[in-house]
């Protein structure tokens, strides 16, 4: 099982090809979707890294992958410039996934 990271900028892939993840770079939402695509379609690949700012140019897919899919676990990570996520996000995703308030 391999790690596989769509970023948005060249700091956080040099240093995840540090760690011996495999990555591209990309800026724009067809980028991004087609790259999810085609690692939907790599069955070798089981964790999906994704910057928040990209995952936020396709919320809906992002959030059919994490709901609706075993494999690859797809994880947003923070960008050189911290997080975008809001105080609530963990509360809000798990009231979204199973319908309980917490």
């Amino acid at each position: 099982m391999r790690y596989f990271l769509i970023s948005d900028n060249t700091e956080t892939q040099t240093g995840m090809r540090l760690a011996g993840i495999e990555g591209v770079v990309l800026h724009d939402r067809q980028e991004v979707i087609s790259a999810i695509e085609k690692v939907l379609a790599d069955r070798s690949i089981g964790i999906l890294l994704i910057t928040e700012k990209l995952a936020s140019l396709c919320p809906e897919m992002i959030y059919d992958l994490k709901l609706n899919r075993h494999m690859p676990l797809v994880v947003e990570i923070p960008d050189r410039h911290g997080t975008g996520r809001t105080a609530d996000s963990i509360t809000r995703y798990v009231r979204e996934a199973i319908g309980i308030k917490i």
